[in-house]
């Protein structure tokens, strides 16, 4: 196989047809550069900034806020907000945003800029320290737009995934900053098979990352240079737990898989998930404050909410459309 990281092609698909047919679902609803978590969301809202309506079309990304209290997703119109049981727009500009991602006190993105902005396209990387109100150009504006981006929840590292060089990578490939950009390092991936769909930092060791492609998911521990096969397997989510000991990986195999991955063990638990029909997870978060609640966002656009680690889930969006709850016990089981 090609190193993914090298500009080769991805593996082989599936002999299964369900598997092939699943993929071209996700291909359809794919960004144009091809990569399988391009997903955006446009929000309809009321005059007054409470969501008389959200319609979840596609997602950037599913992220906390430091405090626990909101849950992001970012979007081509800015940052849907669910908070208290309801959705909202975020305050901040309506930015087009791309590999959304958080940390402890600060949200990284890319993208591109909201019409009128006057601000250069595309982004490059940029960081909000305000909760996205307002943003820091971090450089590689007008020259890249990162849509595989993760971040180190506590370290504040940052990975990407470039498909083109620029002025400050000379390939394209898998790169980290650990200081906002100042200075880039490229990462070898050797070991990495097929074409990544997927990219989780370690909260709190910069050299541990972790990336998802359609023939597994691959684990470094030495900042990127190599990799060892962790799990077999489409993957198309990976996420760091943040006790730094789990790895979170979705994938589909028949049918949507969810496992939670022991990474120096090697054990994993398989975790039930709501039923998803032709859908898989997309996206994974922690709630840092509430540490057992989790939420999941799909490709078919809906979004679910576990408070007692991911035993159950209580559906806050269902194909695209905005579900407003109130606070209360679960009410969806798998």
């Amino acid at each position: 196989m090609a190193n993914a990281f090298g500009g080769g092609t991805g593996g082989p698909e599936s002999d299964s047809s369900t598997i092939r047919s699943f993929f071209m679902f996700l291909e359809r609803l794919s960004s144009a550069t091809g990569l399988l978590g391009g997903l955006v969301a446009l929000l309809v809202l009321g005059s007054a900034g409470a969501a008389a309506d959200v319609t979840l079309t596609h997602v950037h990304g599913l992220a906390w806020s430091a405090d626990g209290a909101r849950l992001f997703i970012p979007s081509h119109h800015g940052l849907a907000v669910y908070e208290n049981g309801k959705w909202s727009k975020a305050p901040g500009p309506a930015h087009d945003y791309m590999g959304f991602s958080a940390t402890r006190a600060r949200f990284y993105s890319s993208g591109h800029p909201a019409p009128g902005s006057g601000l250069v396209n595309p982004f490059g990387l940029i960081r909000s320290d305000d909760g996205g109100r307002t943003w820091k150009k971090l450089g590689l504006e007008g020259e890249s737009d990162f849509h595989l981006l993760a971040t180190g929840f506590a370290t504040d590292a940052v990975y990407v995934f470039n498909h083109a060089p620029n002025s400050r990578m000379q390939s394209a490939g898998l790169h980290y900053t650990l200081n906002d950009g100042l200075m880039w390092k490229k990462a070898t991936g050797r070991g990495i098979e097929g074409e990544p769909t997927s990219l989780a930092v370690h909260p709190e060791d910069p050299k541990v990352v972790a990336v998802g492609t359609r023939d597994g998911l691959f684990l470094s521990t030495d900042a990127g240079d190599t990799f060892r096969r962790l799990a077999a397997g489409q993957t198309l989510a990976a996420f760091f737990d943040l006790d730094g000991t789990h790895l979170w990986s979705a994938g589909h195999e028949g049918k949507p898989t969810l496992h939670r991955i022991d990474w120096k063990g090697g054990s994993a638990r398989e975790v039930a998930l709501p039923p998803l029909t032709e859908d898989a997870v997309a996206y994974v978060a922690q709630n840092p404050a509430r540490r057992d609640e989790y939420a999941i966002a799909t490709f078919k656009r809906s979004a679910f909410l576990s408070r007692d680690g991911g035993k159950t889930w209580a559906p806050i969006a269902r194909q695209g459309q905005g579900v407003d709850r109130r606070e209360g016990p679960q009410a969806s089981k798998p």
